[in-house]
């Protein structure tokens, strides 16, 4: 799921070389937590977090392959 979310936000931003994605268990959910530039973080989450919701929906998709609750985070430093 890291890939995937990586290569969605570095097609969006840009500063590409800023996005770093971690991934974490957190009981039985998978976070991904994305951080991206202080610039680009409008252009994540998007108008009224369409763009962010659209994330968390492909992941959500993806996810079904390997029966796994993943959950998106978008982490401002």
């Amino acid at each position: 799921m890291r890939e995937l979310v990586e290569v969605i936000a570095k097609a969006l931003v840009e500063h590409p070389e800023e996005v770093v994605v971690t991934e974490k268990t957190v009981e039985d959910t998978l976070v991904v937590e994305l951080r991206v530039a202080a610039s680009d973080m409008g252009k994540v989450i998007g108008r009224q977090g369409r763009i962010a919701k659209a994330i968390r929906s492909v992941v959500k998709a993806a996810s079904t392959r390997t029966d796994q609750k993943v959950s998106v985070d978008i982490v401002q430093d």
